[in-house]
């Protein structure tokens, strides 16, 4: 029998109390489960009931925060049904979010809506934002180009700031907490509305000792030594704040702004360019994301509203290594977008959307080419007819160095009763190559960008069935996106200097199948993801080039998620339980890395409406596990958390 047949009967076993209770209720009451009553903006680019969005669509709200204190933002999206993730060490260090399969870079990130994708490399410092300054996390799984523009190959995170409740004079908040490793954590905030004017201020502060970030031995017992492996305790220390002032200045009529900024200082080992430098304990990273925006939205008539928004984001890391061997780069991305959302009938919404986006970097390594503008358009239909929910979209992308991109989407859900759906969509998707593709000169390392790459593409194609009632929700999602011209680095095998070729195609497939159902008392929560990362190019070994094997890279095919959380009275307890299978550590499919399972158990109890304490501990069975080959990850840790709100 094959070994991934009992997973997938565990996972079965793990719903199936969620299907029974499906049918079982059927004819019962209809009562929505909590999260359904969120509003979503990242699914059409206006707000609506997460319930009407068509599209897979999770929102992680105050609630999940509020049971993750002390865990990274990486962490806490990793468990969201249809992602992985990956760290090189601890909460500090860089991360990766896998959305249905799709590399870190074919992910769109956005804070308040405006892009966080770094430029030169075309990750996302998700570890220099801390969730205490979140409010919630929205994700939009599938090819999301007709709405976004580029990187959205996977989807779209968007990751909303504190903005506090605005229905009152004045309310505040604030966080202390210690844990596992010397980790302090606090923050503090207030919100508001009064005349017209709505306001909100959020800071946090934390830091840590931390852990060893490296391992010992890479998965094929090789030292990591000459990688720069020092080993001591890598801890980080980070601030930030948020904050939005608005006014509205008539009826219909309001402008705001929107801030954001963090800093972190995390230690770290370093790459195998530092050695022997490394073996001195002060490489450090700094790390800095800034986003600001300025929105006017206007109620034009009854049926035409306007938004325009001006957005102004900036990412920097400061690497510093001993003697002189520090550098220091960042991007700039400014937009001005004008969105006219229309209601040409009852239940028929379209949107047009012009949009110019600028990105500069700026680097101490050399660059050809260091800017580049885009002009986009966009037409987004939303509407209803009857039983019938219909999105569509349209969008064309004019880049200076790549001319137009040009993207499409299409979705349809049909109501089959009050509590059972179906849906279908399709969608294209693409991804511009990064500066460090395109234009990077980097002598030492032998590498050498290529101008005359082609952007990333794909096709992908979902549908689901869902059933919502009775304080039930049930989601299969069955999907299959093709990527072509992937961008892949090849060393040519006499000179030694590597560069960025479109050679690669690859077919993501897989199943989800989520589901949610409270008891009352009792809340019951579980999610079974099937990934197939099918390499679709298996290349046999060149000279000093290793063959490629067949699957992606860092892509579990089984993840598993349980959770429980039973409220006695003002008492909360819950456990997670997750489950990864294996993965490759590399494109040639020859290291391997083992599946692993984590529980994870969390309590609160509130003292009074506005004094309470949260608990919450990781890895409690102290399991040694591995994300990224040869860095180390969190042993057993508890956090315990003292919150105050007004």
């Amino acid at each position: 029998m094959s070994a991934s047949i009992p997973r997938r009967l565990a996972a079965a076993c793990c719903l199936l109390p969620l299907a029974a209770t499906a049918q079982s209720t059927a004819t019962a009451t209809d009562a929505a489960v909590p999260t359904l009553r969120d509003i979503v903006v990242t699914a059409s680019r206006s707000p609506e009931p997460l319930a009407d969005a068509v599209g897979d669509v999770t929102v992680i709200g105050q609630d999940t925060l509020a049971r993750a204190r002390g865990d990274g933002l990486a962490e806490i999206i990793g468990r969201a049904p249809g992602v992985q993730f990956t760290t090189t060490g601890g909460p500090q260090t860089v991360s990766g979010l896998y959305l249905r399969g799709a590399n870190p870079s074919q992910t769109l990130v956005l804070i308040d809506g405006m892009r966080a994708t770094e430029l030169l490399s075309g990750g996302t410092r998700l570890e220099s934002i801390d969730p205490a300054l979140v409010e919630r996390v929205e994700i939009l799984r599938g090819a999301a180009s007709s709405l976004y523009g580029s990187d959205a190959i996977g989807g779209v995170v968007n990751i909303i700031t504190k903005k506090g409740a605005q229905d009152r004079p004045l309310s505040a908040w604030a966080n202390l907490g210690y844990g596992t490793y010397e980790t302090v954590k606090s923050s503090l905030g207030l919100s508001g509305a009064s005349a017209g004017w709505d306001y909100s201020l959020s800071a946090s502060a934390a830091g840590s000792k931390g852990f060893d970030v490296m391992r010992r031995h890479f998965a094929n017992n090789s030292s990591t030594d000459s990688w720069g492996h020092y080993a001591d305790e890598d801890g980080y220390a980070s601030r930030g704040w948020a904050g939005t002032l608005g006014y509205q200045w008539a009826a219909g009529h309001h402008i705001g702004l929107a801030a954001y900024d963090s800093t972190l200082h995390a230690d770290s080992d370093g790459t195998q360019d530092d050695y022997p430098y490394a073996t001195e304990d002060n490489v450090r990273n700094l790390v800095r994301q800034q986003a600001y925006r300025l929105t006017s939205t206007d109620r034009i008539t009854d049926r035409w509203e306007s938004v325009l928004r001006f957005g102004w984001t900036r990412d920097s890391l400061d690497y510093r290594r001993p003697t002189d061997g520090s550098f220091v780069h960042s991007s700039l991305k400014r937009t001005l977008s004008w969105q006219n959302n229309l209601q040409v009938l009852p239940g028929q919404r379209v949107s047009i959307l012009a949009e110019r986006l600028e990105e500069r970097v700026n680097s101490d390594f050399s660059y050809d080419r260091t800017d580049r503008n885009v002009n986009s358009a966009a037409l987004i239909y939303k509407g209803g007819f009857d039983r019938l929910h219909t999105q569509a979209s349209v969008r064309n992308d004019n880049y200076t160095d790549h001319g137009n991109q040009t993207t499409g989407s299409l979705g349809l859900d049909l109501d089959l009763s009050e509590a059972w759906q179906v849906g279908i969509a399709g969608s294209t998707g693409f991804r511009v190559p990064t500066f460090a593709d395109l234009y990077q000169d980097y002598p030492a390392a032998f590498y050498k960008g290529n101008p005359d790459l082609k952007p990333e593409k794909s096709h992908n194609i979902e549908a689901h069935v869902q059933y919502q009632g009775g304080g039930t929700l049930l989601r299969l999602t069955a999907y299959q996106n093709k990527v072509r011209d992937l961008i892949v680095n090849v060393s040519d095998p006499v000179t030694w200097w590597t560069t960025p070729q479109n050679v690669a195609q690859a077919t993501l497939r897989g199943l989800t199948l989520a589901g949610e159902h409270d008891f009352g008392d009792t809340t019951l929560r579980a999610s079974a993801d099937f990934l197939d990362p099918r390499n679709d190019d298996p290349r046999p070994a060149q000279g000093f080039t290793p063959a490629e094997g067949s699957a992606l890279p860092y892509r579990a095919r089984q993840v598993f998620h349980l959770g429980v959380e039973h409220r006695i009275q003002a008492l909360r307890l819950g456990a997670e339980y997750q489950y990864t299978g294996n993965r490759y550590a590399d494109i040639a499919n020859r290291t391997r890395l083992g599946g692993y399972a984590l529980v994870n158990l969390t309590a609160a109890y509130d003292f009074s409406k506005s004094l309470g304490v949260q608990v919450r501990w990781n890895n409690v069975l102290d399991k040694d596990y591995v994300r990224v080959d040869g860095y180390n990850t969190p042993g057993s840790n508890v956090f315990v958390n003292l919150s105050w709100r007004m």
